[in-house]
Parts: C-alpha cells; structure tokens; sequence
C-alpha cells in the first residue's frame, strides 16, 4: 500500500511539475506530459528511491533526483519538442519543482524504514552505508629459531 501511494505521490507531483514546465514554454499535449510523468517517475523510483536514498542518504538523493530529471527532460525534450534552449528552462523548473516534492516523499521513506526496522529489532544483513569495515594485521616472518 506505501509503495502504491509514494508511487501515485511523485506521479501526480511529476504531471504537475510538467504541466507548469512544459506548458510554459512548449504547446505540449497531454500525452507528452503523461509520458514524461511515468518516465521520470519509474526512473526516480527505482534509481532514486531505492538505490540512492538506503545507501548514500536525502541530500544525496535529493540531488540525484535533481540532476536526474534535468538530464532526462532536456534529453527527452528535445527531441520530442523540437526546441533546444527552451527547453533547457522547463528541464530546471520541473526538475525544481520534483525536487521540492521529493522532500516529502523521501521523509515518508525514512520514516517507514525506521518503523519498519524498529518492529524487527536489529540491523539488516546489508549495511545500507557502504562503510564495510576491514580487518588490518601485520604480517610476522618465521623465526629461524631451529637453526
């Protein structure tokens, strides 16, 4: 049921963004901001939300998910929109805009993850930090002793 509602949460905030961006500045259908919404939304989710967000944190997710929409708008954009500087602003303003609501959905993340390892009692087997620690020993030469 999260899953479902953080899904439908960072779509409708994507179909927003993009209306806002892309009717700005483009005469874009309906169908090119519903592509661009499910686009940005699987992609976020997956890359975003489940990769970034347990191993390297929020600012660092935040900003993936920045560079991730900026990247993918302006990419996508411009080929579909036929406009190469214009497009660049309504790639800032949505990305802006899905960073503002990534605020949100990443603390319901959080926060349900906290939850949820709270009622297991203990850490699971992966360290979601990546801060693997390691074991340094000197090595001893043999004593010639029997000689």
């Amino acid at each position: 049921m999260n899953k479902t509602l953080i899904l439908i949460l960072k779509l409708g905030a994507a179909m927003i963004a993009f209306a806002i961006a892309l009717d700005l500045f483009f005469d874009a259908t309906f169908a090119d901001i519903l592509s661009f919404s499910i686009l940005v939304t699987a992609i976020s989710y997956l890359l975003g939300d489940r990769i970034i967000l347990p191993r390297l944190g929020n600012s660092n997710a935040l900003i993936a998910d920045f560079f991730l929409v900026y990247v993918s708008v302006w990419v996508f954009g411009s080929v579909l929109l036929n406009g190469y500087l214009q497009i660049a602003w309504g790639s800032i303003i949505s990305a802006g805009i899905i960073t503002l609501s990534e605020i949100f959905v990443h603390r319901m993340l959080v926060n349900k993850r906290a939850v949820s390892q709270e009622k297991e009692g203990g850490q699971t087997a992966l360290n979601p930090r990546l801060a693997y620690g390691m074991e340094i020993a000197e090595e001893r030469e043999p004593t010639k002793d029997w000689e």
